[in-house]
């Protein structure tokens, strides 16, 4: 902690002489460009312009989507310092999410603020991700964020949010790269006086990088506006499937037959009501997740599981301004299935109970946000509760946020938040040669504690934050011989301290038009205490440093770039940087871009020993209309 500190110092000081220099240096630019100082941030409840958050949030523009080297969530996220995005093979057919050293069990996934999780495992909730032409912006909370959405909110969540201004518009895309990669894709946007839609199609297909790792995705994306009477609504529908070689990807590095079929399918259906300063926002929705797993591809009566979940749910959010500031409030209740050959059949309902308050005192220089979630599981057994517990299968989620405005550009912030994690199916049920589930496990639980500043002025974002988890009955999946399966078991309890700075700042050089640059930083120092196993699968393999850098530049009108870079080293000492390069032309309606990835033909890993690919390019053509 005290190398922490003496971090979070040299930190702040750099910030202070870089915005002294930029006061003196580019005081005579006429050129100067404002950032969203009034980006409002989709919680879902209180909804709070960025600068007046207490939170940590790192926010995706579209802007920044559309410049990426990135052609899919799982590679976008992962230029976030502090988000670990571990995937096995290529595209992010199969990838986990990991905040500031969690698990993928304990990162939450929405969309359009509808939970996506899947009972089964988190090992699922990349598999409902979305087209990046039909995103607006990611949202991206970090810290324990229990308190806003309850189970599953346990390091971190991700917010994907579509879009909102829909066009005239009509978008045909086909790549061809490395691995014999294919891709088409189609996007339809109209807008009317009275309704608009958005349909996009995409399919990517590969002979893969290796051995038995092709891959074929069908990406489907349905979302339209329109009114019944007055009444505005909105209707999402999305689906993708997937099917991949799985070399290595789980059991064991020398599993190199393994083969996997995954379909994700949402539909959502929201609408907003306003009446004397009182917001309601209801949400109703239909979550669907089907995994089919072959041990040996080839001969699939040697050991197959077939997993089918479903959620159907309603979530039903209200604010309004008061005397205080803005009290938000909520419920949302659900009702899961499972359907399984390993697993059994297996259902729960679950209801979550939200409340909090903002105070803004001394003429809005200061904010308090105190606030609570109660959870109900009608499955959890009584004996995982805690003694402090006064409900039975009741979970209490309390936080609060510290805000003071040091000056109308630099705000600290502060903030607690107590959570709670239920184990997944997969935890308690599982059984393969391989991997055992356990159905004697406890709930996890952790305390998250962080102080942070802020700082936004004109072309420049600074966000510096330490952090401290205390994290106990962590499930991990240990043994203690190579050669013994993989158990879920409670590791007894994991400290975590970190430090983290996102800095994003927009220019003008020379003749060139704009410029930005996006570099973020991460470490993390994980004190696992009192553990008697040898080999952990997920929680003691974290980036222990993660550093990310992107620059995107304009040369003229026609010609723009993005380099991006990734230094990551895992508290297993393995170390390594990767770096992505894009460039596009722009001729009236035609767009042609180059893609190359992993520049310096990096060899690493990410996961369970599965070599990621080395160089590859990728040529890409589209067209509007």
């Amino acid at each position: 902690m005290i190398l922490l500190k003496t971090i979070m110092k040299k930190i702040l000081i750099i910030v202070l002489v870089f915005n002294l220099s930029l006061n003196s240096s580019f005081a005579q630019i006429e050129k100067e460009i404002e950032l969203e100082k009034v980006e409002i941030i989709s919680s879902p409840r209180i909804e709070i312009p960025y600068l007046d958050n207490s939170i940590n949030i790192v926010t995706i523009s579209k802007e920044q989507i559309e410049n990426s080297t990135a052609t899919n969530i799982s590679e976008l996220l992962q230029q976030v310092a502090g988000l670990d995005i571990r995937r096995r093979g290529a595209e992010g057919m199969q990838a986990d999410l990991y905040i500031r050293g969690g698990s993928f069990d304990q990162t939450l996934l929405l969309i359009d603020g509808i939970k996506v999780e899947d009972p089964q495992t988190g090992h699922h909730t990349m598999n409902m991700t979305l087209p990046l032409e039909v995103i607006e912006k990611i949202e991206i909370i970090k810290g324990s964020a229990g308190r806003m959405y309850g189970q599953n909110a346990f390091t971190g969540a991700v917010n994907i949010i579509t879009k909102k201004n829909i066009n005239n518009n009509i978008s045909v895309g086909l790549s061809k790269g490395s691995f014999d990669q294919n891709r088409f894709g189609i996007t339809v946007e109209n807008q009317s006086e009275k309704s608009g839609f958005i349909f996009s199609f995409k399919r990517k297909d590969s002979d893969g990088y290796r051995y038995n790792t092709d891959f074929k995705n069908n990406q489907i994306f349905i979302k339209s506006n329109f009114k019944i009477k007055d009444q505005k609504m909105s209707v999402i529908a999305a689906f993708n499937e997937r099917k991949f070689g799985a070399n290595g990807f789980y059991a064991s590095p020398s599993a190199i037959d393994q083969y996997e079929e995954t379909q994700a399918s949402l539909i959502g259906v929201s609408t907003s009501y306003k009446k004397n300063g009182l917001t309601i926002k209801p949400k109703f929705y239909w979550k669907r997740n089907q995994d089919i797993y072959i041990y040996l591809r080839h001969d699939p009566s040697v050991y197959r599981n077939l997993h089918i979940s479903n959620k159907i749910g309603i979530d039903i959010n209200a604010n309004k301004r008061n005397p205080l500031g803005s009290i938000g409030f909520g419920f949302d209740i659900s009702k899961v299935f499972l359907s399984s050959n390993n697993l059994g059949q297996r259902d729960r309902t679950m209801i979550n109970l939200f409340l909090e308050q903002q105070i803004q005192l001394a003429d809005k220089k200061i904010d308090i946000t105190p606030g609570f979630a109660l959870s109900y599981f009608s499955d959890i057994k009584e004996k995982l509760n805690f003694e402090s517990n006064f409900f039975k299968n009741f979970f209490f989620y309390p936080g609060i946020d510290f805000g003071f405005n040091l000056n109308k550009f630099f705000k600290l912030y502060s903030n607690i938040g107590y959570t709670y994690r239920i184990p997944t199916y997969t935890d308690l049920f599982y059984s393969s040669p391989t991997t055992l589930g356990n159905q004697e496990l406890k709930l996890e639980k952790a305390i998250t504690k962080e102080i942070g500043l802020k700082y936004m002025r004109h072309n420049l974002n600074i966000n510096i934050s330490l952090y401290e988890r205390d994290a106990s009955n962590i499930i991990d999946y240990v043994k203690n011989e190579e050669s013994d399966p993989w158990q879920a078991n409670n590791i007894r309890e994991i400290i975590t301290n970190g430090v983290e700075l996102n800095m994003g700042y927009r220019f003008y050089l020379g003749n060139f038009r704009e410029q930005s640059i996006n570099i973020g930083f991460s470490n993390i120092d994980d004190n696992l205490l009192e553990t008697d196993f040898t080999f952990s699968r997920y929680a003691l393999n974290s980036l222990k440093n993660h550093i990310t850098a992107t620059y995107s530049f304009e040369i003229n009108e026609k010609i723009s770039s993005t380099l991006t870079y990734k230094n990551a080293e895992r508290v297993n000492d393995k170390k390594y940087s990767v770096i992505d390069f894009r460039s596009s032309y722009n001729f009236d309606k035609f767009t042609l871009s180059v893609i190359l990835n992993n520049i310096l033909d990096a060899e690493y890993s990410e996961t369970n020993l599965v070599p990621m690919p080395g160089f590859n390019s990728l040529a890409e053509f589209k067209y509007s209309f």
